[in-house]
This record gives C-alpha cells, sequence and structure tokens, in this order.
C-alpha cells in the first residue's frame, strides 16, 4: 500500500495579484502552504515535510487537496476552520486554544471533549 503522504508532484504557489480562492482572506493562508512545501524550501516536500523532519505540512495529499479548496460555496469557511482544525479527522488540535471558530466547530460536529465542551 502506499504512503497517503507521498506524492511525486511538486508544489508552487501562485504569484501575482491575481486569486485563486474565493477572498484574500483564504488565499493568503493557501499560497503560505504552498510555499512551506515548494521544492526549493521543505526539507522533504514530497512526504509533506516542511522542515525539521517532523512538520508536515498536512496529515496526507488528500488533506492538502482539501485545505486548497475545491471551488465549493463553503470553501472560505473551510480554509479558515483549517487554521483551528485537522482537516482529516474534523476535530481540534488545540481544543483548550479557546478559539471561537474552534469550538463553534467541535459544538456542530458534537464532539465529546470533557472539560472543555
Amino acid at each position: 500500500m502506499d504512503s497517503p503522504r507521498h506524492n511525486c508532484r511538486d508544489i508552487h504557489a501562485v504569484t501575482g495579484t491575481k486569486i485563486i480562492e474565493k477572498s484574500w482572506l483564504t488565499e493568503a493562508p493557501v499560497r503560505m502552504l504552498m510555499n512551506n512545501l515548494h521544492p526549493e524550501m521543505a526539507e522533504n516536500p514530497h512526504e509533506l515535510v516542511v522542515y525539521g523532519g517532523i512538520g508536515p505540512a498536512a496529515r496526507t495529499w488528500r488533506d492538502f487537496d482539501l485545505i486548497c479548496c475545491d471551488g465549493s460555496k463553503d470553501a472560505d469557511a473551510r480554509i479558515v476552520r483549517v487554521l483551528w482544525n485537522d482537516p482529516a479527522a474534523r476535530v481540534m488540535r488545540h481544543a483548550d486554544a479557546g478559539y471561537e471558530i474552534a469550538l463553534h466547530c467541535a459544538k456542530e460536529h458534537q464532539l465529546n471533549l470533557p472539560g472543555i465542551l
């Protein structure tokens, strides 16, 4: 079985003033993620390792594609959630951080987080 973190494609961020996302609010984090995976920047970009050997940019390439959106009407909300949530598991990375969006998402998905919700 192939590793879900291995892919042979190279990632290059879009440059210039024309955006590919729905707004600059979501364009900026997507470009930042893509820049972190640039072949000249990342330690091991094909395995999603940004730096230090343990700094994955996304859990899997499927998650990377989810983060970079699909053009659906909820794409903006999904990008903003990714800043606080895990796109694969749909749970918060730091549940006790108190981020309003993360807490709302946890409640929305009826997550059982003892001591937090």
